[in-house]
């Protein structure tokens, strides 16, 4: 599986047989260009600006916006509906995280969850090699709260999302930086892309890895 970080919380994820981009968003409203982009299928995980501009993803993808199990050319996705906020849902309403397995790997897109899911839901997730995880705060959890949740769910790999990266519509985000020092990361120069295999993850130590943003 290949990974490219696109912004905000938007990924293109590379598989054998297919393309899958997550929450593609508006560059008018996060303040980043959106690439041009073709994919098989494309997840949303709520009907807000920044994360549902399916309109921008070139081809004729399966557009997935609600929880269910779906497969489409060997990638498995699962959804998993929660919330916005800490109050079920009354301050952002819903989101719906996305489980994409594909080529051996399980990768975990958070979406904009706004609180730390109980014990029984993660369960309900099972084993996850990679976790994108938003780190922000205001709109979101937080630095605080996103190391609780990798600690609940022990990923391989975490990958930071959803934080301020200039001062836009959404400068009220926290920096990676705040988040990176809650797990005693120094910063490092962020990375291209991850290519990996199954194998590759097996009996490692959890690391974070900042992705470079692919314009």
């Amino acid at each position: 599986m290949e990974i490219k970080y696109l912004g905000h919380s938007a990924f293109s994820l590379k598989t054998k047989d297919a393309r899958l981009v997550t929450d593609p968003f508006s560059p008018k409203m996060v303040g980043l260009k959106f690439p041009k982009i073709e994919a098989d299928i494309v997840t949303v995980s709520h009907q807000h600006e920044d994360h549902n501009q399916t309109q921008l993803i070139a081809g004729a993808p399966l557009v997935i916006d609600w929880p269910g199990q779906f497969e489409k050319n060997g990638v498995r996705i699962s959804g998993y509906r929660s919330f916005h906020d800490d109050k079920q849902g009354g301050e952002r309403g819903e989101v719906i995280l996305y489980k994409i397995e594909a080529d051996g790997i399980a990768f975990l897109h958070c979406s904009d969850l706004g609180m730390i899911p109980d014990d029984a839901f993660i369960d309900q997730i099972g084993d996850v090699d990679v976790l994108a995880v938003p780190v922000g705060g205001y709109y979101t959890i937080n630095a605080d709260q996103s190391a609780l949740l990798i600690k609940k769910i022990e990923p391989a790999i975490v990958i930071p999302m959803h934080y301020r990266v200039n001062q836009t519509q959404l400068s009220q985000l926290d920096p990676v930086e705040v988040f990176l020092k809650k797990m005693g990361v120094e910063t490092t120069v962020p990375t291209p892309k991850l290519v990996l295999k199954k194998e590759d993850l097996l009996d490692q130590e959890m690391r974070v890895v900042v992705m470079e943003i692919t314009s």
